[in-house]
């Protein structure tokens, strides 16, 4: 599992320079990546997910802070990793760099990571970065903090 983990980290440390080809080596054609936004069901919807996300950011890269992997659990080897994404993009906050902080859980069998789960908050990665929907929302999260 490590040298996997490995892969994983230096996969998405940078997105800009990633091949999406290079999906298969790391999920199984099987996989079930969930994020915020949609389940993507089996290897072409993720790679089909990893283009568009790609062809749409100027820039994205991932500060990896832990990973914590598990073997042997109820359901096989998992992993939690804890992360922030830096990104660019041209549709959100005038271009300039937003940062998300998130965990993933993933579920490995055979060397292949065959479930990935993104937890987020989508309103720190979109909704605070639409223009006029940014200063409703940072302005209810001001009134219930």
């Amino acid at each position: 599992m490590t040298s996997l983990l490995q892969r994983f980290a230096s996969f998405y440390t940078d997105l800009s320079s990633m091949q999406v080809s290079n999906l298969a080596s790391l999920y199984s054609e099987d996989v079930s990546f969930v994020d915020p936004i949609k389940t993507h069901r089996g290897l072409n919807e993720v790679e089909n997910y990893f283009a568009n996300l790609l062809r749409e950011a100027k820039h994205c890269h991932f500060v990896i802070h832990e990973m914590i992997p598990v073997k042997d659990t109820i359901k096989g080897e998992m992993c939690t990793i804890t992360w922030t994404m830096k990104f660019r993009s041209n549709k959100l906050n005038s271009g300039n760099l937003i940062s998300v902080d998130g965990i993933t859980t993933l579920k490995i069998e055979n060397q292949k990571i065959v479930y990935h789960r993104d937890y987020y908050d989508l309103g720190q990665m979109v909704y605070e970065h639409v223009p006029l929907l940014g200063r409703v929302i940072k302005s209810i999260k001001r009134s219930v903090a």
